[in-house]
């Protein structure tokens, strides 16, 4: 495919604002030369860095806006002072008149959510949306979902999640059957609450064409990487994707303490070196950056908001991919139960 991908951006969003994200746009676009942007933001500030990236600038267009949303602010306060005027509402805006195909922002999570449901709305088959991340795994990556947009979830928004997971795992892996699986305490079908019970045997008896249900899976199956996608609901999968982040983080650091304590570890470090630095890119969080928002007439990026522009160009980059193998394509017609989903085009 030849096509230009359009992504509109919110430049003021997350910690460092439009510093590292103009920055990110820049590293996407080397990687991507046919990316182009909306950037949404403060002309003064983000003028003067697009001067420093030329090529950036010749495929960008600028919408002002004075309005940030501050990364503290509560949903319903950044949707009624933000509204329409934000350069996080604007950017959401633009996917929502087709000037742009995805929005990607590093802004308030809460907001954001908030914001999209209300300017791009919910499919219509979908009560509720919900945020997908990649997690890497020994096998390699799975997809888990929901990561923290909405808390509980009956057995028809579980059987939703693995619909819109497994239509996300055909557009990132490339992969025509997904496997997936419901997260439980447990394997056995006895085991869990009503909800997930229910869902199971739904999604068992329906034999859905466009994704392979396995059955219930437990915790440790998450990092072994078991199933193309993980599902449960969001209070459950943020407590996991928070507690993953931090034993990586505690488990870095514990080696690197091992590695510095006497003089054979750091000889053997220096010996060790290229494993290190494998492990170490395997373990850096900016590889895997970006929330997928699914379920709305829209897709939306959602970045760490602490991450750098390398991170931020990998949200922007997994925005490109979306974008590219059409996944609002792919969830609508999973959604709505079509024998077959529309083949995902052949990558170049």
């Amino acid at each position: 495919m030849s096509r230009s991908v359009r992504i509109a951006i919110d430049a003021m969003g997350g910690d460092n604002g439009a510093s590292v994200t103009i920055q990110g746009a820049a590293v996407a676009l080397e990687r991507r030369p046919d990316l182009s942007f909306v950037i949404t933001g403060n002309e003064r500030i983000v003028g003067p860095l697009l001067k420093e990236h030329p090529k950036l600038a010749a495929v960008s267009t600028v919408r002002h806006s004075e309005i940030a949303v501050a990364m503290d602010a509560k949903p319903s306060q950044a949707l009624r002072a933000g509204r329409y005027h934000s350069s996080m509402w604007m950017a959401l805006e633009a996917v929502k008149k087709g000037d742009a195909e995805i929005a990607v922002s590093a802004g308030n999570t809460g907001a954001l959510m908030a914001m999209a449901r209300f300017c791009l709305k919910p499919m219509g088959e979908i009560e509720r949306p919900a945020i997908a991340g990649i997690w890497p795994t020994m096998r390699g990556e799975s997809i888990v979902l929901d990561v923290g947009a909405t808390i509980g979830a009956d057995a028809r928004h579980l059987v939703d999640l693995a619909i819109m997971g497994a239509a996300m795992a055909r557009v990132v892996y490339d992969i025509e059957r997904p496997t997936v699986g419901l997260l439980n305490v447990g394997v056995e079908e006895i085991k869990g609450n009503e909800a997930v019970k229910e869902a199971g045997k739904i999604l068992r008896d329906s034999n859905l064409p466009s994704l392979d249900y396995v059955g219930f899976i437990e915790g440790n199956d998450i990092g072994k990487g078991t199933v193309d996608v993980v599902v449960t609901e969001g209070f459950t999968g943020n407590i996991a994707l928070k507690a993953a982040e931090g034993t990586a983080k505690q488990f870095a650091e514990y080696l690197r303490r091992a590695m510095s304590r006497t003089l054979s570890a750091r000889i053997g470090y220096l010996f060790a070196r290229g494993a290190f630095e494998a492990l170490r890119e395997k373990m850096d969080p900016r590889r895997s950056n970006g929330g997928v928002f699914l379920g709305l007439e829209g897709v939306v990026i959602k970045s760490h908001g602490g991450t750098d522009a390398v991170g931020f160009a990998s949200a922007i980059e997994l925005a490109y991919d979306m974008a590219r193998f059409d996944l609002l394509a792919n969830i609508r017609s999973m959604v709505m139960r079509k024998v077959e989903p529309p083949a995902v085009p052949a990558r170049a």
